[in-house]
């Protein structure tokens, strides 16, 4: 391999240590050699190197998934995607665009801001389009542009052998064969490697309006994003964020906002449809006790307000300087989403822990930023309590156990209860079919038989 890659190939410590997980709690765990990939034929080949003698491969694009997904548990070869960051070809007519996995979301906009166009997903990390379809990551857009799984038309694949496959085509919809483009999303590289994407663009809305609303309680801004939702306000983001996390945003970004449960809004549209959708929610939060609430169009003070809710997870930081982070999330039925937030709240209190809680609401998704000390075994033994009480509140309440964090190495072992027995063979037996040598990502998703 060292003759094929020359230089491309990095066994450092350091390097290698990179390429394992940092951004959470669980332990790095570095893959022996890092290759830089600059074409499909680097993937290729080191598929077909590692294959044979059953040698671990990680796909790895920029690392901030949440649960060890580009941990390397057995060792094995990581491959660096970053380099393939070309933008193939743009069909503004259609449009959509061809990529290569490396490129990030921010690049991806600005080549084609120009055009008018723009990709919606935000998952608040400048993250690789190709890591965003492993982990089916979504943000802050979804309640109305869907998830990555909604904005994916094709792919193509580096298969166990080696080879290509082509999952779709830019056909906006298929009733052709089974759905492998849905399939490989979120599969977090255990079934193959993305070379290619095909995505959905989307025209630049005319006005853009940001808000923000504070409420006497979570259940008030809970219900009134349930009424929004239901009354059909097509509302662009809706993001909760709890009394502490609105500290310490106040704290971290210089604002002064009232320190009670918030919402930030966005709609998109026209000039009227915005004004119209902005004045409605008005008279929906009233109802439900938010306090004042004032929107506005100038792009410096919706960017001040985004790039505050895109900065929570450096704020909470800076609640608890030098502690450590354990991020996780849950999704719930959007009607059950207040009882969740409140009982998740009173077991903070319960267990004398701190996490700052912030939600994709109009999708039912919250967040949850857990400040401790992992070298504290009985802080951390409260804070594993408090997860595993999160995630069984989760699921009694028709839920899941990760929204868009995904599964990885952190949330195995709540498949079972989520999905039962049958459902996990039917992931191993897809697993075995596409990946015979089990050398994608192992240990990842599916928890050993």
């Amino acid at each position: 391999m060292a003759a094929r890659f020359g230089n491309r190939l990095v066994t450092s410590q350091a390097v290698r240590e990179q390429h394992g997980h940092t951004t959470t709690w669980l332990a790095n765990q570095p893959p022996d050699a890092v290759v830089m990939a600059q074409e499909t034929v680097d993937i290729q080949d080191v598929v077909r190197i590692c294959g044979p003698l059953g040698v671990p491969v990680i796909a790895f694009g920029t690392g901030t998934s949440l649960e060890g997904q580009v941990n390397a548990p057995a060792g094995g070869v990581c491959i660096d995607l970053r380099d393939m960051n070309n933008i193939l070809a743009v069909h503004p007519e259609d449009l959509d665009c061809v990529i290569q996995p490396g490129v990030t979301r921010k690049a991806l906009n600005e080549y084609i801001r120009d055009q008018g166009l723009f990709f919606p997903i935000d998952p608040g990390a400048d993250a690789s389009l190709g890591g965003m379809a492993s982990t089916r990551a979504s943000g802050t857009n979804a309640v109305r542009y869907g998830t990555i799984r909604e904005n994916v038309l094709a792919l193509k694949v580096v298969r166990g052998d080696g080879e290509i496959i082509t999952t779709g085509t830019r056909a906006k919809k298929s009733s052709a064969g089974y759905d492998l483009t849905h399939l490989f999303i979120g599969a977090e590289g255990t079934l193959g490697i993305i070379s290619e994407l095909t995505i959905k663009l989307r025209g630049i809305p005319e006005t853009i309006a940001a808000a923000a609303c504070s409420f006497t309680s979570v259940e008030g801004a809970c219900k009134a994003t349930i009424m929004a939702i239901q009354t059909g306000i097509p509302v662009a983001r809706i993001e909760l964020l709890n009394q502490a996390q609105v500290r310490a945003s106040n704290a971290y970004s210089k604002l002064s906002l009232p320190e009670t449960p918030l919402l930030l809004l966005e709609f998109h549209g026209s000039e009227g449809e915005v004004a119209a959708q902005s004045e409605l929610f008005g008279e929906i939060a009233r109802e439900c006790g938010g306090g004042s609430f004032e929107w506005t169009t100038r792009p410096e003070e919706r960017t001040r307000l985004w790039q505050a809710r895109h900065d929570a997870y450096w704020a909470v930081r800076g609640l608890r300087p030098g502690g450590g982070i354990v991020a996780t999330d849950v999704c719930v039925p959007i009607s059950r989403l207040a009882d969740c937030v409140v009982e998740t709240e009173e077991d903070l209190i319960r267990l004398g822990l701190l996490s700052p809680i912030v939600g994709h609401v109009g999708d039912g998704n919250f967040h949850c930023s857990l400040l401790a000390d992992t070298d504290n075994p009985d802080e951390m033994a409260r804070a594993e309590e408090f997860m595993h009480r999160l995630v069984e509140r989760a699921q009694g309440m028709g839920g899941t156990c990760t929204g868009e964090h995904g599964v990885g190495q952190g949330k195995q072992k709540y498949l079972l209860g989520e999905l039962g027995p049958e459902a996990l063979d039917a992931m191993r037996a897809v697993k075995q079919a596409l990946d015979p040598h089990n050398i994608f990502n192992p240990g990842k998703i599916v928890p050993a038989a």
